[in-house]
């Protein structure tokens, strides 16, 4: 599943994908990937493949709106956000950031 990366200032900055995968038991995860690789999302467990779809969907059509950013500090310091979908629940976490500054360059960060 190819898409484009964008940037709420600058427009199209990279293209990426989603990969999604089945664990060992029968559980189903998404993670976000950007152009070069690097995870930017990963999401929660879904129990059937049609569910990690639809969280597919989710992100795209949520991680537009700035408000659905939850931002956390780790117990160890590091920062990270959650994507919430407009019900509140997490669809998924980004990868840990070393600074609040660039966990913001993150979120400017969305998908479509």
């Amino acid at each position: 599943m190819l898409f484009s990366i964008h940037n709420f200032n600058q427009g199209v900055i990279m293209a990426g994908w989603f990969e999604l995968s089945k664990s060992s038991d029968n559980q189903f995860r998404f993670v976000l990937k950007a152009g070069n690789g690097e995870t930017i999302l990963t999401s929660e467990l879904y129990t059937s493949k049609a569910s990690a779809e639809k969280g597919i969907a989710s992100v795209r059509s949520n991680s537009p709106q700035e408000e659905r950013y939850e931002k956390k500090t780790a117990s160890n310091g590091k920062f990270y956000f959650n994507l919430k979908a407009a019900n509140h629940q997490i669809i998924g976490s980004s990868q840990m950031y070393a600074t609040a500054q660039s966990r913001e360059t993150g979120i400017e960060v969305y998908w479509q």
